[in-house]
């Protein structure tokens, strides 16, 4: 347990023990301001309320059996009853000193499966801005429960199964050079598009081949597994500018599960959760009404025979708690599909398509918007394409560093505009609460002042060129002495890196991450302004260096969860 969870613990036997319960709550939470000590519990007046007893006296009883020695210079009793917790420097001094560099927090000791399914681009169309925070917010959650040691198994579902397919296939097999028109996908693609729209026996050929398709047709499967190659790599290329973890490997897409759609339906059947409904065969559950207070249906089947989205999804479900073997199965997946996931969870659930032991959680998230309040686009009302989007992130970003350090060799404006445009995109997104909307804007996630990823990144590269100037290896072993105010500020702000990535891995908000590591940056820069590092000498150096040095590897790997790399000069 973090040091937070432990105090949390402590307490909250001390006040079961008091009140002859348990499941009592301590409420630890970090101190507002520094004079109420580091930790405030506040669990003393909601039980004291239960038990109708004074909530002070109720605290100095809890106080009285508390046994904190081991991390608390002292405890005191404000107010009506909150129990301040002041951390020792000696705790501080021996937690800090006793850390794994090359780890920071400790692995679990409870490994899990992890299945995460995220990004899941449309096949038939290049990688647009509205696939940005989906495959980003996933790639952070996903880094992060592998670092902690958990087996993280990536889904990566492509919609690459119906009829827009027989549309793009036939298109394919009547163009001279389509492999050369497939390099882009966006044009390729309106021109089959307008082919259908406009030519009945085009569409006509196209259905044919959509049902040659699902059959198995030689000719067919070998144009569509060369338009599905093409668009793979497409998407490889932008996750690769983009620092994304997801590979070939981890593409299952939609017609990975064709072969278990009927299993499915039949399953389902056999339990008699199946109703007819103007042909086609629902689920409907009474959790699920509409406003006027009638069932809403889960469609599986429709009259024709066809399945949809929802009859994949329970497919995966089935697979992935099944066959994966999933404690934790993860959908980053836009909030408006919530209504989505929240009925299939819950016929799987009914199904016994999960067990009791699979977690299933639909991780959403809200839309990137324009300066106008509405989803982001180019000003003729186009979605912008995610290429384009980098591009221009990395052009901005030149321009700055042009701007800033003219001195620089050409290579190196290059290479730290690419990794500036790149992050300031990815923090911007990443730095807001996943479940808001956000309004894109370059000044704000350019800008080396706030929250940003230049000046995180700048905030890493002032530390690393302390170590530098004094031609000092930022990687030696120095030992922390925890001493003044601002040191043991730092010292304690470092200790907290355990507790916000436990709390990333129950609740998936990397925005927490990005608050902390923004805290960190801000603490940091105030020890540094009242701690003279070179200029002091002897034991204080080597503490405050090695408190430079914590913090530069905690930076690093912060940043690195989100998918962001560091820069040693700016």
């Amino acid at each position: 347990m973090n040091l937070k969870q432990t105090l949390e613990q402590n307490i909250s036997l001390a006040l079961s023990d008091l009140a002859g319960e348990t499941a009592c709550q301590a409420l630890v939470n970090h101190s507002k301001s520094s004079q109420f000590g580091d930790y405030q519990a506040n669990g003393v007046m909601a039980l004291a309320k239960r038990l109708k007893q004074n909530p002070r006296e109720l605290a100095e009883q809890v106080n009285a059996k508390l046994e904190l020695d081991e991390f608390a210079e002292r405890v005191e009793i404000a107010g009506p009853g909150f129990i301040n917790i002041f951390i020792s420097n000696e705790f501080l001094t021996q937690q800090l000193n006793a850390l794994d560099k090359s780890q920071l927090v400790d692995k679990t000791n409870a490994p899990q499966t992890i299945v995460i399914d995220y990004s899941s681009p449309n096949l038939a169309k290049e990688m647009h801005v509205g696939h940005l925070r989906g495959t980003i917010i996933g790639d952070a959650i996903s880094r992060t429960f592998e670092w902690m040691g958990h087996k993280l198994i990536r889904q990566n579902h492509f919609g690459d199964w119906g009829t827009q397919f027989g549309m793009l296939i036939t298109h394919m097999s009547e163009q001279d050079g389509a492999t050369t028109e497939l390099s882009n996908l966006e044009v390729f693609y309106r021109a089959a598009k307008q082919r259908f729209d406009n030519d009945t026996e085009f569409a006509s050929r196209a259905r044919e081949n959509v049902v040659k398709l699902q059959s198995g047709d030689k000719q067919c499967v070998q144009l569509w597994k060369s338009f599905i190659d093409v668009s793979i790599q497409h998407c490889q290329e932008l996750y690769q500018k983009l620092n994304i973890t997801l590979t070939e490997n981890d593409v299952v897409p939609e017609s990975f599960y064709k072969n278990k759609l009927a299993g499915v339906i039949e399953n389902l059947d056999n339990q008699g959760l199946l109703t007819l409904s103007d042909g086609a065969r629902c689920v409907f559950l009474d959790d699920f009404k509409n406003k006027e207070g009638e069932a809403l249906p889960t469609i599986v089947q429709k009259s024709d025979g066809g399945y949809l989205y929802a009859t994949t999804d329970l497919a995966g479900i089935e697979y992935r708690c099944q066959d994966l073997h999933a404690d934790r199965v993860l959908y980053v997946v836009d909030a408006r599909q919530g209504l989505h996931f929240q009925q299939i969870f819950a016929v799987a659930k009914l199904a016994g398509l999960t067990n009791e032991e699979c977690s299933l959680e639909h991780l959403s998230y809200g839309t990137m918007m324009g300066q106008d309040g509405k989803p982001f686009k180019t000003r003729s009302g186009d979605t912008i394409k995610l290429i384009d989007l980098i591009e221009e992130g990395i052009e901005r970003a030149y321009s700055q560093i042009e701007a800033k350090n003219p001195d620089l060799s050409e290579l190196e404006k290059q290479e730290i505009a690419e990794v500036v445009g790149v992050s300031a995109i990815k923090y911007a997104d990443l730095a807001k609460n996943r479940n808001s909307d956000y309004v894109f804007d370059w000044d704000i996630m350019l800008s080396f002042e706030g929250n940003t990823a230049p000046y995180m990144l700048y905030a890493y590269a002032r530390i690393s060129s302390i170590f530098r100037r004094a031609e000092l290896d930022i990687n030696a072993d120095y030992k922390v002495i925890v001493d003044g105010s601002e040191e043991k500020e730092l010292a304690l702000k470092l200790l907290q890196f355990t507790e916000v990535v436990d709390a990333l891995l129950v609740e998936c908000f990397p925005n927490q991450l990005c608050l902390y590591l923004y805290e960190l940056a801000g603490t940091f820069m105030s020890f540094y302004e009242v701690c003279p590092v070179l200029k002091s000498e002897g034991e204080i150096k080597q503490s405050r260096l090695g408190l430079c040095q914590f913090t530069a590897l905690t930076l690093k790997q912060g940043l690195s969860l989100l998918g962001i790399n560091t820069l040693d000069r700016m």
